[in-house]
């Protein structure tokens, strides 16, 4: 083999390399976006076959988080980077731990839906649709920052970062909502307790998918967003005053 065919031969592995990262990325992107629809659709009609599939399929996603962190210490040892290839394997390695997480939030929604099924809180009810709206904003912000990390849209990217607000707003009313119900009606602590814990659940994923529009906007633009990202939650100083309306509806 001639120098020049084992140049030649060296750019393709690294071209190659570079698209199996991509491909995997994707993978775990899509698989991140089903599992949050599959625990979902999960708790809304509790449905505890669907619930035990999202708990089971958790484990392609780490497995591919497995794989992406074996290539990219691979590239990193053998190929040296810099410059734009750098900040993109690094940021592979990054979103990637991101998705992991989004898919264990995922699953961890989903071991919420045996309790309910037990539990005489039916889907109609007032907080159990606020939890289903913040479902659908964070569903929302999945596929737009997945949309942009496929177009390299940083425009995409800087409008997820800024709908965190809006989650983070919209769990802080369910919190104090579900509080006050709680303490109005032991009756609701078990039912509310569970619901708490799926809407900080989806908050998370939420996070993580505004941390996967800050890498991006980084590896395109080499810019970071900001010193930080716009928060609403203020969960952590809440003082629950009385309520203003009683527990929703059992049934």
């Amino acid at each position: 083999m001639t120098s020049a065919d084992q140049s030649d031969h060296i750019v393709k592995a690294y071209d190659d390399e570079f698209s199996r990262l991509r491909k995997m990325f994707s993978q775990m992107s899509g698989l991140a976006e089903s599992q949050l629809d599959g625990a979902l659709r999960a708790v809304a009609r509790r449905d505890e076959e669907l619930a035990a599939a999202v708990r089971n399929k958790d484990q392609e996603i780490d497995d591919l988080e497995t794989e992406i962190d074996a290539l990219v210490v691979r590239m990193l040892a053998l190929r040296q980077p810099v410059a734009n290839d750098l900040r993109f394997i690094v940021a592979m390695l990054r979103m990637s731990a991101d998705i992991e997480r989004m898919g264990d939030y995922a699953k961890n929604i989903a071991k919420r839906v045996h309790a309910l099924a037990q539990l005489p809180v039916s889907s109609s009810n007032p907080v159990t649709r606020s939890v289903s709206t913040l479902g659908r904003l964070v569903q929302a912000m999945l596929k737009d920052v997945f949309d942009a990390c496929t177009d390299e849209d940083l425009k995409k990217a800087v409008a997820v970062w800024e709908a965190d607000q809006e989650v983070d707003a919209l769990y802080t009313s369910i919190f104090r909502e579900l509080l006050t119900y709680m303490m109005e009606d032991p009756r609701f602590i078990t039912a509310g307790t569970h619901l708490l814990f799926i809407a900080k659940n989806l908050e998370r994923i939420g996070d993580h998918a505004t941390n996967i529009a800050e890498t991006l906007h980084y590896r395109v633009d080499g810019k970071r967003l900001g010193d930080s990202r716009p928060k609403d939650d203020d969960t952590s100083v809440m003082v629950v005053g009385g309520p203003e309306d009683g527990p929703p509806g059992a049934a």
